[in-house]
């Protein structure tokens, strides 16, 4: 976890002109379009519910002093400001993807109301698939963001302006729909919480609205990305739904823009979008061919259909709708669903033991491990193996003793290995199952003096 940081002004007449300071630079109601601006970055939105995205470009850091920030660190007894919370904790964040989700436009009294809407946030998004069968390889975490005033700018009208800890905004890029945040305030917050790995910011209001930051790596944040959305809209958890999709799957959109006409690049890296029709891909045994032809969650069959990554000619996608070409949908097709499942497994560990591998153990020493939780379209079998050999009546075992898997005393050392393999049927690529295949090994030797004490097993895979 990293080190949170405090500050305290401690004379009533510092706090007097701290709070003079904060009251007027709400009052001077400043567009953070209009301030000293980092370069910009590419965001997508969703201008009605239900509807397909867009893209444009916004600053990712406003470059506006914090007058909330300073009100706050005037009185830190009186608030929660940068306080971490579990959400839904499943395990280390060494072996997990960690969510952390923030709140703007909450007063220190209203956070009791961020962590209502933070939790029905995440049960939005984690009632679809395949969220829900493989939140147990998730770790979420709040985090309090106190703000000065009590919801966020532009929200119910463009010239409604709030001081808020983030500096949410609706009519980003003159775009009523799109909540912007300032990034450089979002990552202070989230660098708080273990690890972060993807962030959600929660905006304080009713209002449909959010965006969607990713590739933030490339400029220098610890995070891939950061999604938006209106606290208290139904309809806005979608967008979070969508977003995440693009940093975990490595998805692409699958809408289209009029006027792009034909694509004339090359193939896609993207799983889910391709320059090959359904003959050419079974021919050449690439992209989703596994899935051609398949009843689809989306309703109707995999193939390939014209339009995809913003061009409506010499694109394909695999199915005519899902949750990546429109949110008036809540599936993913099945190649996306399979991507999903491999981005999962890319930052997360299903297996962990608290004896570290790669250590000598004794035969008589007891080896126990942790399997991640998953449900629903996951299907893990736990499968031990003793020199590579499999012991197939140790199938399902947590805990097991080299001994008696059957490791001999025979003065020489061997392997005793367990395995987590995914056999679910979302996945058919070779690539993608042993992505979500995890194994830990050990030496074993006949000496009771070559056992080592046990340390922490390394972080995850990436």
């Amino acid at each position: 976890m990293h080190t949170k940081r405090t500050a305290a002004i401690s004379t009533g007449v510092a706090l007097a002109a701290v709070l003079g300071a904060a009251l007027a630079a709400s009052a001077a109601a400043v567009d953070p379009e209009e301030s000293t601006q980092t370069p910009n970055v590419s965001v997508e939105y969703f201008p009605e519910p239900g509807g397909e995205g867009r893209r444009t470009e916004v600053p990712l850091s406003y470059g506006t002093p914090d007058a909330s920030a300073a009100l706050r660190s005037a009185a830190p007894a009186a608030t929660t400001d940068g306080e971490v919370a579990p959400l839904a904790v499943t395990g280390s964040s060494d072996d997990r993807l960690d969510v952390v989700i923030i709140g703007d436009g909450y007063t220190a009294d209203e956070q009791d109301a961020f962590h209502t809407a933070a939790a029905a946030k995440w049960a939005d998004i984690t009632a679809i698939e395949p969220y829900a069968s493989y939140k147990g390889l998730m770790n979420v975490w709040t985090v309090d963001a106190v703000s000065a005033e009590s919801g966020i700018t532009g929200d119910p009208t463009a010239d409604v302006t709030r001081n808020t800890a983030l500096g949410s905004y609706f009519w980003c890029s003159q775009t009523e729909r799109l909540i912007c945040a300032d990034i450089d305030k979002v990552a202070a917050y989230a660098e708080k919480a273990p690890d972060a790995d993807l962030v959600v910011v929660v905006s304080h209001s009713t209002k449909y609205g959010g965006a969607g930051y990713s590739g933030l790596e490339e400029s220098g944040y610890p995070f891939d990305g950061v999604s938006t959305l209106s606290s208290d809209n139904a309809q806005s958890s979608m967008i979070a739904t969508h977003e995440i999709a693009h940093s975990v799957g490595l998805l692409a959109d699958e809408y289209t823009y009029e006027g792009y006409g034909t694509w004339t690049g090359g193939e896609f890296t993207e799983p889910n979008s391709s320059i090959l029709t359904a003959a050419r891909m079974a021919n050449s045994r690439s992209k989703w061919y596994r899935w051609l032809g398949e009843n689809d969650p989306t309703g109707g069959t995999v193939g390939t259909y014209e339009g995809s990554s913003y061009y409506p000619f010499g694109t394909y996608r695999p199915t005519q709708n899902s949750i990546m070409r429109a949110l008036n949908i809540n599936e993913f097709n099945l190649p996306g669903r399979e991507a999903m499942i491999a981005g999962f497994y890319r930052e997360a560990n299903a297996l962990s033991s608290d004896v570290a591998t790669g250590t000598t153990i004794g035969r008589k020493d007891r080896i126990t491990v942790t399997q991640a939780a998953l449900t629903g379209l996951a299907a893990p079998q736990l499968r031990w193996y003793v020199d590579g050999v499999r012991v197939k009546r140790a199938q399902g075992l947590t805990a097991a003793v080299p001994a008696t898997l059957g490791v001999p005393a025979d003065g020489r050392k061997h392997t005793v290995t367990v395995e987590s393999v995914d056999t679910t049927t979302s996945i058919r690529d070779p690539k993608v199952r042993a992505e979500a295949t995890d194994r830990l090994t050990w030496n074993v030797s006949a000496s009771p003096a070559a056992h080592q004490k046990p340390v922490p097993r390394p972080g995850p895979r990436h």
